[in-house]
């Protein structure tokens, strides 16, 4: 613990943020970093507790907190302050592969779970992350590593999100010898085209595939596997497969007039952007300039919408919740260390209040009918509020319509951001594995094998869920295969 008493000294500072109304103008991340002799001070805050919750990981009341990679977070918080930033960066990766992605994006579970958050602030983890992570890329302490002994064995990624680069990351460090096949053009899966570019610049994504395959990852881009290529071939050809997938069966709604013209899924939608900023394509095919904008999910994916919908020039913005705003401040019974379960105004909704005035989001409402032109075209949405009731038969609570509350909201562009149910059928079929009842891929989390020599890691295993737990799930699952291949080796 470099200062014992820098908790008490300094107050918490996190990176500054452009204005909304500046920022909104491009597509560029927005959070200049502080400076290193604050950052010093932020790292001081660690506590460095006997017990640190934010490493923990652990499920209390359904909801994981602390870090899933269980990352030395008092350690390298200790080298920051000291100005050690080599040995905070050496620390850093021991646990995570792409802190540079998680320093980003992630919700910063450990946060939630830090000691200073019980009657405080927490320490700035996430960003003394993001420091460290560019301080060593900008002074030369990341470069491509030296992979182990040549196992001799092949092993199949099918898959290029976080998941599947962690696994292909860290088989390939144990001396196999890696191929990642991803259907896109780019690698990144959801964190190149699921994540817009104002919160993760994808040249951070191209600067990590040029270390990976400087140290011996294959990618093939733009083939897929059981539509382009034969499952049966993949699996003649290599020693394992791992299908890392994701979980992109996006979650519909049923409504009368759901075949209007204007309807997108909300990951559709975030993707034509990307590619577009990218330059991977000259023309937005699904566009939000000019158009009253209607986002039924109130997730992390909502948000993103609406942030992309400000900066391509809507006319208004509307986000649709389900269920009702959750408190300001933690309920009882809901105390430190859990997950906090307190309503957050992210930075689309922050953008969408400077720049029309208003929240965009509405709670315990939901879209009943989609009313088209005398063109197929949508033109309006009719909604409906939502009340939780007790079901008669089961007992859960449900969200029902209530009497007479239907409201006429104009718009031409709706996206969906109601979540995933799970991997793409096409995917399974192919591999012939076995889906749960969530639709997720049945593979357990001692050994994530689906059949045979078929591994699965991340959301299509798992189910949507986060980049931090992606990316875990990417390095327990390269463990189990690295484990399986020694003992098939020994029999």
């Amino acid at each position: 613990m470099g200062k014992p008493t820098g908790f008490l000294e300094y107050e918490r500072h996190s990176n500054h943020s452009v204005p909304p109304k500046d920022r909104v103008k491009n597509f560029d991340e927005f959070h200049p970093p502080l400076n290193d002799e604050e950052r010093k001070k932020q790292g001081a805050r660690c506590m460095n507790c006997g017990v640190p919750f934010c490493q923990s990981g652990m499920k209390l009341d359904g909801f994981v907190t602390g870090c899933p990679l269980h990352n030395l977070i008092p350690e390298w918080n200790d080298e920051i302050y000291n100005g050690n930033m080599h040995e905070a960066y050496l620390r850093l990766i021991k646990t995570n592969n792409f802190p540079e992605f998680t320093g980003r994006v992630c919700p910063a579970l450990c946060e939630a779970a830090c000691t200073c958050a019980m009657n405080g602030y927490a320490v700035t983890v996430r960003e003394n992350e993001l420091y460290t992570i560019e301080n060593a890329f900008a002074n030369g302490f990341v470069k491509p590593k030296k992979k182990g002994v040549p196992s001799g064995k092949k092993i199949a990624v099918i898959g290029a999100g976080p998941a599947g680069l962690a696994a292909a990351d860290t088989l390939n460090m144990r001396g196999h010898s890696v191929t990642v096949f991803e259907r896109e053009k780019k690698i990144g899966g959801l964190l190149m085209y699921g994540i817009p570019n104002m919160k993760l610049d994808k040249s951070v994504i191209a600067r990590r595939e040029d270390i990976m395959r400087k140290e011996g990852v294959e990618f093939k881009t733009g083939i897929d596997i059981g539509k382009d290529v034969n499952a049966k071939e993949i699996l003649k050809e290599f020693d394992a497969v791992i299908i890392a997938c994701g979980s992109k069966t996006a979650r519909d709604i049923k409504a009368e007039g759901r075949d209007a013209k204007g309807i997108y899924f909300a990951v559709d939608y975030l993707s034509e952007a990307t590619r577009f900023v990218t330059g991977e394509t000259d023309k937005l095919g699904i566009d939000a300039r000019g158009k009253n904008v209607v986002i039924v999910g109130g997730g992390d994916t909502g948000n993103d919408c609406v942030g992309t919908a400000i900066r391509q020039g809507c006319k208004s913005v509307v986000q649709l919740e389900m269920m009702e705003k959750l408190p300001d401040a933690r309920p009882v019974g809901n105390e430190w260390p859990r997950w906090p379960k307190v309503c957050k105004t992210d930075y689309g909704q922050e953008e969408a209040l400077a720049v029309f005035g208003s929240d965009p989001r509405i709670y315990k409402t939901t879209v009943k009918e989609f009313i088209k032109d005398e063109k197929g075209a949508l033109k309006a949405v009719k909604t409906v509020l939502l009340e939780k009731k007790e079901d008669e038969k089961t007992g859960r609570f449900v969200m029902s319509e209530v009497k007479d509350s239907e409201k006429i909201l104009p718009c031409e562009l709706l996206l969906i951001a109601a979540g995933f149910v799970g991997a793409e059928d096409y995917v399974t079929k192919a591999f012939n594995v076995k889906k749960g009842n969530r639709g997720n891929i049945d593979a357990n989390d001692e050994e994530y094998k689906a059949d045979g020599k078929i591994f699965a890691a991340g959301d299509c295993r798992r189910g949507q869920s986060l980049v931090v737990w992606a990316i875990a799930e990417g390095r327990e699952c390269a463990k189990a295969v690295d484990k399986y291949l020694i003992e098939i080796e020994n029999m």
